[in-house]
């Protein structure tokens, strides 16, 4: 006979149990939470802070590409009144505001 009969053998214990299965899946969720969830996290505070500090005479670019300076702004509306040329205004969403070009300097006091 060529071929000799083979016997399965009982594996050693794994050292490091049912947890040692799980390694593998922790350092993924650890790669993808510093790699995407924490930079948009930041990016979406930022951008958040950015609105909060929305004032009169900001140039603003929308997200639909729109340039415009704001006209008015009023606290806890999530409304913006821009105006895109002269005598040209629009009523835009917050949200939709995707940055700002140039900020106006705050009133001094006198």
């Amino acid at each position: 006979m060529f071929i000799t009969p083979a016997y399965a053998q009982t594996a050693a214990g794994d050292p490091m149990g049912a947890f040692g299965s799980f390694i593998p899946l922790i350092l993924i969720f650890a790669i993808f939470y510093f790699l995407m969830i924490r930079p948009q996290q930041k990016r979406a505070k930022q951008h958040k802070a950015m609105l909060d500090a929305l004032r009169r005479g900001d140039q603003v670019v929308t997200a639909g590409g729109l340039m415009g300076k704001v006209t008015r702004v009023k606290d806890g509306e999530d409304e913006v009144e821009v105006e895109l040329a002269e005598g040209v205004k629009v009523r835009v969403v917050r949200g939709t505001i995707a940055q700002v070009v140039s900020k106006t300097e705050p009133v001094k006091d006198a």
